[in-house]
């Protein structure tokens, strides 16, 4: 049973930082959206090493400086592109590298010790998942025409999903797959027919947002697969973060967003769905 009064807070934290969130994806000029993502993208690395077991800081910071000017590398590396050929790449990088933590999430104990080569195939998880999404978002609000809404579209399709599967699970759970749950070892309360609202409500707001950015009838139906992948991926992420927690016993990979944990509790499932969403909307062409 959930904690209203935590409950509260979630919901309040969430509705001041929305008004943000989308004013920034809407009228930033991408340079800025990307240099401010970034940032928060980082935020979120630092908890992700905190999970992976790095607890000295001088290690953790060396690491994160490693990303960042590996973020400074690609942006370099594509101003002779005009196709963005390098952010492509990494971005098309990391839907492999989540098709892969697909293994990963079936074999619950791997890299589950505290020895010195799990903390290394957590730290390459973790740059394999920030900074493909991170040029993925880039990419997506570079695109033309409506860019920005593209991106607002992709976001609101995972948050929708959340949503949704969040009330499903409390209202349906249990009901239409009985006791079965989606992966019981690494969440306990995440259900079958959760993840099922998840996917009703993610394709329900992409195909509304799709019609705002300028999609066409024709095109619905390729929105609505891509839709479909997004909703999954980002379900990939959300687990997988979950593992990362469970493996070190950690509730919330922080505690700097009230109600919400850390900020790697409110980017898991928008690392995994953004290279997807990217390379859906380059296939499809929409």
């Amino acid at each position: 049973m959930s904690n209203p009064s935590a409950t509260k807070v979630r919901v309040i934290a969430a509705l001041v930082m929305a008004p943000f969130a989308i004013g920034a994806i809407l009228l930033l000029p991408t340079s800025w959206l990307a240099m401010l993502a970034a940032l928060v993208f980082l935020v979120g690395l630092w908890e992700w090493f905190k999970l992976a077991e790095i607890d000295d800081t001088l290690q953790r910071t060396v690491l994160l400086t490693t990303n960042l000017l590996l973020m400074v590398l690609l942006v370099w590396a594509s101003q002779g592109s005009p196709d963005l050929v390098p952010l492509r790449l990494v971005s098309l990088l990391g839907v492999v590298w989540w098709l892969l933590a697909l293994f990963w999430l079936g074999r619950f104990s791997f890299a589950s010790n505290h020895e010195t080569w799990a903390r290394v195939f957590k730290l390459a998880a973790g740059t394999l998942a920030v900074v493909p999404a991170w040029c993925a978002l880039g990419l997506i609000h570079a695109s033309q025409p409506n860019g920005h809404v593209w991106l607002f579209v992709a976001l609101a399709i995972v948050w929708a999903a959340d949503s949704g599967a969040y009330f499903a699970g409390r209202h349906f759970g249990g009901r239409w797959f009985g006791t079965r749950k989606l992966a019981p070892r690494i969440s306990p309360n995440k259900t079958i027919e959760g993840l099922l609202g998840g996917l009703a409500a993610g394709m329900l707001v992409a195909v509304a947002g799709a019609l705002i950015a300028g999609a066409g009838a024709a095109q619905l139906p390729a929105v609505l697969l891509v839709a479909v992948f997004t909703v999954l991926f980002s379900v990939v992420g959300d687990l997988f973060e979950s593992l990362l927690k469970r493996h070190v016993g950690a509730k919330d990979s922080g505690d700097l967003i009230p109600g919400h944990g850390g900020v790697l509790d409110r980017l898991d499932g928008v690392l995994a769905a953004l290279p997807v969403f990217a390379l859906g909307k380059e296939l499809f062409g929409f």
